[in-house]
């Protein structure tokens, strides 16, 4: 649930839903009682408080830090899980016997780790100088499956079988992949090299990958039975204290102390009550003395983040509701399928009503629909808190805080569960390629120098983005992004991530102004940015290692060689590269005449990809909605769509010729453009409006104006209701979207038999299915021979002329097509059709298809008569499931 205030959204945990009040913050530092932002909380007396120092070893320089003994309690496999728990929480000064190094135990074959053999004789459970992790047993499980058992429970603890990531192969088998990488080897082996070398040192200093990327485990606060620890890696300030409404900000009375490394560091008692220092909501930010002064920042862990009425800078809230509120995950997560089919969506404009859509609608109203129409993915922008919402959440401030505007964490948590339910994968659209060059409450200048967390100088900035870029071969940076990544696995259960501007991370120059043709040498020379690379195998190598199941989409406009292709092997690790290139094509197609359109172009466009790389194909993603772009359906039908789209009016040529590339142009980015597929919502159907974020007046330094929208939310929306109007023609587009979608679910192994220019013919084979599409403006052909491999009778199951999907019915659906042995375009058979033109039609063989195509959408609804079975009767949706 989200509140309203003076025009501030402000979420809320659900519980409180009918609360009557919310407290106000107009004073940043009030003199009295602690304030929450989620909770109305009584007064807590301010105690006089000890930093308890526990070593926390890294080294952000040499990377030749040690974990120190003392940091770790080991508890011998006999002894009682428990006890021996509950006292070390309890009683800090107890301690175990000595154990030795984690490194020393689990070290076997070189720097190979034997973690099954290591988690056998110990479990790591806390910190022996009482800063314990957290409230939840930490253990080496990779999955940190641990249950959450009270510290003073009688119950043993569950301790799971820890996963493991795979050491680096010899990075060989590019070469036999790909033999022309030969000539680039002194680069490439350079590259594995630095990879390997990372890996050994992690393993060496940090304990694994596995244990590297856990930094959320002990910077940031982590709780435990005896109160609050506090670590903040911040090796540029001069002095710190912990700040907040539960010390009326304070900086004199919680004052931090500070390692050898730089990491800040503060333990908080409970107060005399047993309550916790710090009140579940409230506001918490860092008072550091930085060589550019004074300031107040928001930890770079924060797990919550909100912005408060009538302030522009974001608080960082101390998160850590109750058991009883948390989310429990009831569903498991789904497999991973062999087709992905993604559903591009943003919460926040996922309404048809002009406002901030919430988590909460999305999971009740979007994703049956996401279910409904076939696909078996959902892709979610902007999840990581960005205090500016108009930079379609690109410009990220707080790295491990789901953005407030759309409810809580919790809420985002049930979001991510119904999806499972639903059977959807989520993946999460992150952002590590860059971050926002916020000061007052992002990454930049956070300790008051220009190389934290980023390269200083012109090298940590992108000029076109205006945005801070990382420094991939610090050390600390390596182990916040990879916990990062960890994060939102482990704690939120999304099911793999779409990293974005994947192909300004890879490069110097970041892609700008640079044309990639294809040429080895652009990829493997001076101008790569090997440590950025490094970073992506490592980031791939935790996800598939830890997360098997869970999917990697890199965002490359370059074309990177390797880039699909396994660590072990010697490519960077993605499952799947996003291939952009195909909707650039398309709107250069649309710029020119039809009779323009190249058959053989458009086909080595969609098929142009890298052996043994997978990728995500897409006509229209969110790039061409945004404002100041053109969606496909705008590019075809423009301002007709405004006036003609009603069924009760006569349509007009650009209309129609509008409604019908538009199936084609999908359904052949689809059939021949990839492994994957993804549309952004509302473009199923041909959404009419571009997207245009609130936005007021830019003032420029120079004195121009850029004029705004006057903050309106009127383009910031999507039109659902438009694509579900039985009177509207967009209702056949969308509806041709879910037949397609349902179709594509079982077929995969493609074979192009034609490309013919002066018919505008393409026709090409997947598995038991023929695609025959006619792009010609005017001409219509029957008898048209068309080439297949297996023998037998074919029948249509999907034909974009169908009337249900806003064509005109020219084909008949209970004509039988019956193959006739003799080569033609290489193929062994062939049979005849009549090809309508601007059409898309897709036989199948019957025999394989005796029985109808049964499309179960899982929600509840009317049921939905598609023409996409084998059967002269259209077959009818089960509607089993109630959402």
């Amino acid at each position: 649930m989200v509140y309203t205030i003076s025009g501030i959204r402000f979420p809320v945990i659900p519980s409180l839903q009918n609360s009557t009040t919310i407290r106000g913050v107009a004073d940043r530092r009030p003199s009295s009682s602690s304030h929450s932002f989620l909770l109305n909380k009584k007064n807590y007396s301010s105690l006089s408080r000890t930093s308890l120092y526990a070593k926390f070893s890294r080294d952000s320089e040499t990377k030749s830090s040690t974990i120190a003994e003392s940091d770790k309690v080991l508890i011998p496999e006999d002894q009682d899980d428990s006890a021996s728990v509950t006292d070390q929480l309890e009683n800090p000064d107890i301690t175990t016997e000595d154990a030795q190094n984690l490194e020393d135990l689990t070290m076997k074959d070189g720097n190979k780790y034997n973690l099954d053999e290591a988690a056998s004789s110990f479990r790591e459970v806390g910190d022996a100088k009482g800063s314990v992790v957290s409230s939840s047993l930490v253990d080496v499980n990779t999955d940190a499956q641990v249950k959450k058992t009270s510290v003073h429970s009688d119950k043993k603890v569950k301790i799971d079988k820890p996963k493991i990531i795979p050491p680096p192969g010899t990075g060989q088998k590019i070469y036999e992949i790909d033999p022309f990488l030969e000539a680039h080897r002194q680069h490439l082996d350079f590259r594995y090299g630095q990879y390997k070398k990372i890996r050994e040192e992690i393993d060496k200093y940090e304990g694994g990958l596995d244990a590297f990327s856990r930094g959320y485990e002990k910077l940031g606060f982590t709780r435990s039975a005896t109160g609050i620890t506090y670590r903040e890696w911040a090796p540029g300030a001069k002095s710190a204290a912990l700040v907040g409404d539960f010390n009326n900000w304070n900086p004199n009375a919680d004052v931090m102390t500070r390692d050898d490394f730089g990491v800040w560091e503060i333990f908080l008692p409970n107060n005399a009550d047993g309550s916790p220092p710090i009140p579940h909501g409230s506001r918490v930010k860092i008072h550091m003395d930085t060589p550019s002064g004074i300031k107040d920042s928001i930890s770079a862990w924060i797990k919550f983040s909100v912005q408060a009425p009538g302030e522009i800078p974001y608080n960082g809230i101390y998160y850590d509701p109750p058991e009883e509120e948390k989310y429990v995950f009831k569903h498991p997560q789904p497999k991973r399928p062999d087709s992905i089919r993604i559903y591009e969506a943003h919460i926040g404009m996922s309404s048809p009503e002009p406002k901030i859509n919430t988590y909460a609608n999305f999971r009740d109203d979007v994703l049956p629909r996401i279910k409904k129409l076939g696909y078996n993915a959902v892709q979610i922008m902007a999840i990581q808190e960005h205090s500016y919402y108009a930079s379609f959440g690109y410009h990220v401030t707080n790295f491990f805080a789901p953005s407030s505007r759309f409810g809580t964490p919790e809420d985002l948590k049930s979001l991510i569960d119904r999806a499972h339910e639903l059977g959807l994968l989520v993946l999460m659209d992150i952002v590590h390629s860059h971050a926002s060059n916020n000061t007052l409450d992002g990454l930049n200048m956070f300790d008051g120098t220009d190389g934290h967390y980023f390269h200083p100088g012109s090298r940590g900035y992108h000029w076109m983005w205006d945005s801070r870029l990382f420094n991939y071969g610090s050390w600390e940076v390596l182990r916040y992004l990879l916990s990062n990544a960890r994060w939102w696995l482990d704690e939120y259960k999304f099911d793999g991530f779409r990293f974005d501007g994947v192909t300004s991370m890879m490069y110097t120059h970041h892609g700008l102004q640079v044309a990639f043709t294809g040429n080895y040498n652009e990829y493997f020379g001076f101008a790569t940015d090997v440590e950025a690379v490094v970073y992506l195998m490592l980031v791939n190598d935790l996800i598939h290692g830890l997360f098997p199941e869970a999917v990697s989409i890199g965002e490359d406009v370059s074309g990177m060689p390797t880039f699909c292709l396994p660590t072990q092997d010697g490519g960077i690790g993605f499952n799947y590269r996003l291939h952009m290139a195909v909707a650039d094509k398309w709107i250069e197609l649309l710029k020119k005449k039809d009779e323009d359109w190249r058959m053989g172009d458009i086909v080595h466009t969609l098929t142009n990809r890298r052996w043994l790389e997978n990728c995500v194909v897409y006509a229209e993603s969110h790039d061409q909605a945004l404002v100041g772009d053109k969606t496909l359906a705008f590019w075809l039908m423009d301002k007709d769509m405004y006036d003609f789209m009603a069924l009760d009016r006569p349509s007009t040529p650009l209309i129609d010729r509008g409604i019908a590339l538009h199936k084609m142009i999908r359904l052949i980015t689809m059939g021949l453009g990839g492994e994957g597929y993804l549309n952004f919502m509302g473009n199923e159907f041909g959404h009419p409006e571009w997207i245009d974020f609130p936005r007021g007046d830019q003032h420029l330094p120079n004195g121009k104006v850029v004029p705004g929208n006057n903050n309106s939310f009127d383009k910031c929306r999507r039109r659902f209701d438009l694509g579900d109007a039985d009177y509207l023609r967009y209702r056949g587009m969308q509806e041709f979207d879910r037949a397609m979608q349902h179709l594509e679910e079982r077929y995969h192994h493609q074979y192009i038999s034609r490309k013919n220019e002066g018919d505008k013919v393409i026709i090409f084979e997947r598995d038991n299915l023929v695609f025959v599409f006619n792009f010609h403006w005017t001409n219509s052909y029957s008898d048209y021979k068309v080439g297949c491999l297996k023998p037998g009778k074919y029948k249509i199951v999907l034909d974009s002329d169908d009337a249900l999907f806003g064509g005109f019915n020219r084909i008949s659906h209970t004509a039988e097509y019956f193959t006739s042995e003799g080569w033609y375009d290489d193929r062994p058979r062939s049979f005849l059709v009549y090809a309508p033109c601007r059409t898309a039609v897709v036989y199948a063989l019957a025999d394989a298809e005796s029985e109808p195509v049964e499309l179960s959408v899982g929600i509840e609804s009317e049921p939905v008569e598609l023409s996409v079975g084998v059967e002269s009767e259209p077959v009818q949706q089960s509607v089993e499931v109630e959402p």
